[in-house]
């Protein structure tokens, strides 16, 4: 498969601190072009976020770009959704069973021997990091820093998503290093995330690689 360049992440809590809805910087992203999304939620699902998840899965299916759940086998199954796991959720091989063999499936990594163990599982790409610090998750793991990216690169036959603190300003040098993808999470939210802001960063982005 081939992953867009960049990768949005609706992140639940960095858009509840933004004082944005992540269906409205679903639909801000979609109209800006973005190829993919994947739902970050780390708390409980209620009804309404459900709900939420529902209305921007339709939004994707609409513009015929894959949609991811994080963590949540369940909540992917019954949106259809892709599904992204972390080293402390189900295993891949497992998580199969529940999402079948068509869901795209993502697993996340942190080191030369998570990376190079998931090459192996059925997962459809992999992801490394963090690259660099980050403020968007809690209790994060080492830095991988860019010189590992490009040396582990090799470990992994799969499409690669680095994430943590990629920006506008690095991701080219996190390109050069062999990353297919860059999800982002922080430096796609302006400090006011209107509609119009949010789909001005997104166009940003989707610049880079052009």
């Amino acid at each position: 498969m081939r992953l867009p360049h960049v990768y949005p992440i609706l992140d639940t809590a960095t858009l509840a601190r933004r004082g944005a809805s992540p269906l409205l910087a679903a639909e801000a992203f979609l109209e800006a072009g973005a190829g993919i999304l994947q739902l970050r939620h780390k708390e409980h699902y209620t009804r309404e976020l459900f709900e939420t998840a529902r209305a921007i899965s339709v939004l994707c299916h609409n513009a015929q770009v894959p949609f991811v759940i994080n963590d949540r086998a369940d909540i992917a199954r019954l949106l259809d959704a892709g599904l992204h796991l972390g080293q402390d959720d189900l295993p891949p091989a497992e998580v199969r069973r529940i999402i079948g063999n068509e869901a795209m499936l993502g697993f996340s990594t942190h080191n030369a021997a998570q990376l190079e163990a998931a090459a192996t599982e059925p997962a459809n790409y992999l992801a490394l990091g963090p690259v660099y610090s980050t403020a968007s998750k809690e209790n994060p793991d080492a830095v991988v820093g860019i010189e590992n990216l490009e040396r582990w690169r090799p470990l992994c036959f799969k499409p690669l998503v680095a994430i943590g603190g990629i920006t506008r300003e690095n991701a080219e040098a996190v390109f050069n290093a062999g990353a297919d993808s860059v999800a982002v999470i922080s430096d796609l939210y302006p400090p006011e995330c209107s509609k119009q802001n949010l789909r001005a960063r997104m166009e940003e982005w989707l610049k880079l690689r052009h």
